[in-house]
Parts: C-alpha cells; structure tokens; sequence
C-alpha cells in the first residue's frame, strides 16, 4: 500500500486514501477528494467511513486490544525502530506528498520526516523502560508482613486524532507512544490530509506492526464524535482547536484524555539580545509551514528602545523568503491549508491597519497562499494579537518592563510555549516562573521542539503532555499486586 500510495503521487496522480478496517484496506462509500491548495486540483481521495464500518472498527480493536497487550516490549520496540528506518527510506516521497495535500514546502516536509524517525525511535526506547516499583509497604504498621508490586499495564484502546498541519509526525507520537504501551488505536485521520495518514499507516505496517494494533477511519467530525463516545475507547488524544478539544470531551465523556489545543505564542526580546538573530530566528520560525503551527511566532513583543532596530531587521529578514510551489526545494513559504484560511488572516490584517497598526511587508494574497507579513505595534486588542493566527503572520509590539509585558502574554486564553531573547539569567528564571505556558524556549522563538522533551500547555491551550515517555504514561494504568503474609521486609 505505501508503495501504491507514493508511485500515485510521484506521477501527479490522484493518491488513493483507503481506510485500514479489521486487517484490510478498503475503499468502500464515497470518495471525498482533496484540493490541494497550492495546485488547486484534486490532489487525493479519501473514503469517510460508515456506520458499520466504524462498529467493525471498534469489535476488532475490542479483540485486538488483548494480542497487543500480549506482545512483550522488545518486540514492540524492534517494530517500532522498523518504522523509524522506513521512516527515513520514504522521507522524500511522504514530504512530497505532504506538500500536494497541504502545500508545505517540501523542504520542510522533509525535516517533518527526520522527525517522526526520531520520533518511533525514541517510542521504541521508552517501550523497553516500561517497568513498576516495588512500593514501601512496610515503612507503615498496617502493612508490615505484605509484599506491594506495581507494573503499568496497557490501556486496552486508543483513539489518535491528528490535525493538517503536522499530519505524519503528530501521529507518529499518538500512535508510536500508544503501540509503544501495548494498545491498540483507532486513527481518525484529518480530512485535508488523508493521504499522508495512510501513507504513515502503511509504514508501520510494513513495519511488521500487527493488523489488530491500529486501524485508520477518514471522515469529518461525525466520525470523531462516534469514536470519542465509543465504549471501547479508554484514553483519546486530540491535537486541534479549543472549540473542537471541548466537543471531543464533551463526547468522550468519563475517559482519560491529551489534549493539544493550540495558542498564540509570544516571544519576548530584551534589550541586551543580539537582535539580528532574534529577528532571523523569528522570520524562520514565524512562516514555516505558513505560521499553521500552535507554537508558531505570532506575538514579538521588543523592548521598546530597541523596537523600531527590530522591526527593519525582521522586515528585510522576512523579504528574504522565497514563496512559491511547495514542491520546489528553494522554497521557504507555500500555501496555507485552504483558501478561507487564508482570507481570514488577510481580512485580520486589514482590521489591524485599520486600527492604526503599521504594515511593514506582506499582507498580499494569492488563492490559499499569503505572502509572509509582518504588522508593528497593533492595538492590544486587535484580533491579531488575541486570537490564534495559526497563518503566514508576525505582529510586532513594544514593551518597557518585563513584568508587565509577562502579564500581557499571561493576559491570553493560551499557554503552550514562549520564546525569550536575553542572556540575563535573572530575566530567564523571572520568565520562567511566571509566564503561564507549558514551555519557555531562551534565546530561541516560541516555535522550537525537541520530540523527546515534554510538550503541552495550560489554560485553552490543552493538557496533557505529548512526548513519548509522557505519553506512555496516559497511554497505560497503573496495576497493583499485594501479597499479603508474604514479604521482603522485615516481620516486625
């Protein structure tokens, strides 16, 4: 299947999407494409699933749950770190297909693949360090003469649901962490990237990952909604909006659940930074993928005597990006997922000028892509500034004192990540401990990850932890073994 899916789409052809049900790939219902949107042409088609497909689905990963679960951790390591190795071999041809489904440039499609290597390989790490404790029992008078074991058992099932804009690295952590705890999981695949998701389902398979551990099902939120109110489903992970994170809970109902639900990062930039490379940093890490990150730079805000030196250089570092086919390795900045998403930020812009904001570049549109912008000093409560922009967009805004520009960014619904340019130590621990985000990034912008490293936020922004080893931890439960009249320690 990965071979079929990947010829179709190195000729320019439609890619098939079928749907992974029971051990078979099927192509049953009908077809639903997928425009790319730099293209504008079909690009893929995807199959959106059934009723009774889905209570297939969730009857075969009812029995499929106890093969796993049988499968020692060594073995689901050596499969794990296969899919890594093929992840590698087939980098080229799922980052080209990425770039037709979304319109990410190839290039960072390719740095998108050299993660989910490094992501199923430190899956497989973890799955080997799976263990338990033996508990202190008898450090209390009740429980001298007992003999107290833990181990962490899988979870049964679980339901991955992975977003457009990192289709095949966020569901390597879903379900590489999720076979890594010995489940079986259900994949509902984004719709604007189905393609992508059965291309990565049909590499682990290849993999030698087992039918009964993972099935893939396409559709809209319809099909989410069943799988999250499934009975058989014990824990979910969701990668997406507040409002979509808030009706998968809704639901999902008494069931454990990750939830990455986006943001607006800000990054702070201080007066003693070396503010060439902040502003390079910044345009790098502000329209990659074009800005479809939850932690992509959207806020900078400059220490004020420093602000206007900034935004020149982040205007003539952000004109230096090439725009264009995503298929074309030069380029930096493709389009964005479709064109509504795109007018929706130009018409932010618009508001944003409106209100007195100055636009320094950008801010022109071309169907679904939007030439990289950048707007200084917005009014504080412009839409831009606010709200996720999670488009090819940077505002730039003045601060005079740390802890109030702090209380600004904790003035947001969203704490995923922050960015922070100073090499005083005091303003680091300061940023540290005060900023409401899951993550703080040091001379570097809030769009940095280290795939091994924990990842979440707080507030709007979700909850949960989504690094493998974290992961594992949601992905499995605790089981307790007491033998009583038996023990290690002493009688008395």
């Amino acid at each position: 299947m990965l071979t079929g899916v990947l010829e179709q789409t190195n000729s320019d052809s439609i890619a098939d999407a079928p749907a992974y049900v029971a051990g078979r790939w099927t192509t049953a219902g009908t077809p639903a494409p997928r425009t790319g949107p730099y293209v504008r042409e079909v690009v893929s088609r995807s199959y959106p699933a059934s009723d009774e497909q889905i209570a297939t689905a969730r009857e075969f990963a009812r029995t499929g749950a106890r093969t796993v679960a049988g499968l020692a951790p060594a073995t689901r390591a050596a499969v794990l770190e296969r899919a890594a190795a093929l992840a590698t071999t087939h980098r080229a041809g799922i980052a080209r297909l990425i770039a037709r489904e979304l319109g990410k440039p190839v290039k960072d499609g390719l740095g998108e693949m050299d993660r989910v290597a490094d992501t199923f390989a430190v899956c497989a790490a973890e799955a080997r360090r799976i263990g338990g404790d033996t508990l202190p029992v008898a450090g209390w008078a009740r429980g001298i003469g007992n003999t107290a074991l833990t181990y962490r058992a899988p979870a049964g099932v679980a339901l991955a649901i992975t977003p457009f804009n990192a289709p095949a690295n966020l569901l390597a952590h879903k379900l590489g962490a999720s076979f890594a705890a010995g489940n079986t999981t259900l994949v509902k695949a984004p719709p604007q990237a189905p393609a992508t998701t059965t291309a990565m389902v049909a590499l682990v398979l290849e993999a030698g990952m087992p039918a009964e551990a993972v099935q893939l099902l396409h559709g809209g939120g319809d099909v989410g909604a069943a799988l999250c109110a499934a009975p058989e489903v014990s824990v979910i992970s969701f990668t997406g909006s507040p409002e979509t994170g808030a009706a998968v809970a809704r639901a999902a109902g008494a069931k454990r659940l990750v939830l990455e639900l986006g943001g607006n990062a800000a990054t702070i930039v201080c007066a003693d930074a070396d503010l060439a490379n902040a502003a390079r940093i910044c345009a790098r890490t502000g329209y990659s993928n074009s800005g479809q990150s939850c932690i992509s730079v959207q806020r900078v805000y400059v220490q004020r005597d420093k602000f206007d030196e900034f935004v020149d250089l982040l205007g003539t570092e952000v004109a230096g990006l090439t725009v264009g086919d995503p298929l074309d390795p030069a380029t930096d900045v493709g389009s964005m997922v479709d064109e509504d998403a795109a007018a929706r930020v130009e018409k932010w812009i618009a508001q944003a000028t409106a209100g007195g904001a100055r636009l320094v570049i950008g801010g022109d549109r071309d169907g679904a892509t939007l030439r990289p912008t950048v707007v200084a000093d917005p009014p504080a409560d412009a839409t831009l500034v606010t709200e996720e922009v999670f488009g090819a967009l940077v505002a730039v805004l003045p601060f005079d004192d740390l802890a109030d520009v702090i209380e600004t960014c904790n003035a947001s619904r969203y704490g995923l990540q922050a960015g922070l340019f100073t090499h005083d130590i005091a303003t680091v621990f300061q940023a540290w401990r005060d900023l409401q985000v899951g993550g703080l990034i040091v001379n570097g912008s809030s769009n940095y990850r280290l795939d091994h490293v924990p990842f979440g936020g707080v507030k709007d922004s979700g909850f949960g932890r989504e690094a493998p080893a974290q992961m594992i931890d949601d992905y499995t439960v605790i089981k307790t073994l007491i033998l009583r009249g038996m023990s290690i320690w002493g009688q008395a």
